[in-house]
């Protein structure tokens, strides 16, 4: 398997490693687990139609936002 090295700044490098300990993982496997769920396999079969305009109830309404309101400046 090859090895990679990247540079991350300290505070990223920071809440990889408490990331990491969260899942009782190394900071390597953690990595590898982003590296592979950003990376997977694309979208699963039937996503766009199952997930997105799947909903099949009462169409959805906004109701009105009224307007915007005033506060002081900073």
């Amino acid at each position: 398997m090859p090895q990679m090295h990247f540079y991350v700044p300290d505070p990223m490098a920071k809440e990889l490693r408490a990331r990491a300990r969260a899942r009782g993982l190394t900071v390597s496997r953690y990595l590898a687990s982003v590296v592979r769920r950003d990376l997977g396999q694309g979208w699963p079969e039937g996503f766009f139609e199952k997930v997105v305009g799947g909903w099949q109830g009462k169409p959805l309404r906004r109701p009105p936002q009224g307007d915007y309101e005033d506060r002081e400046a900073l």
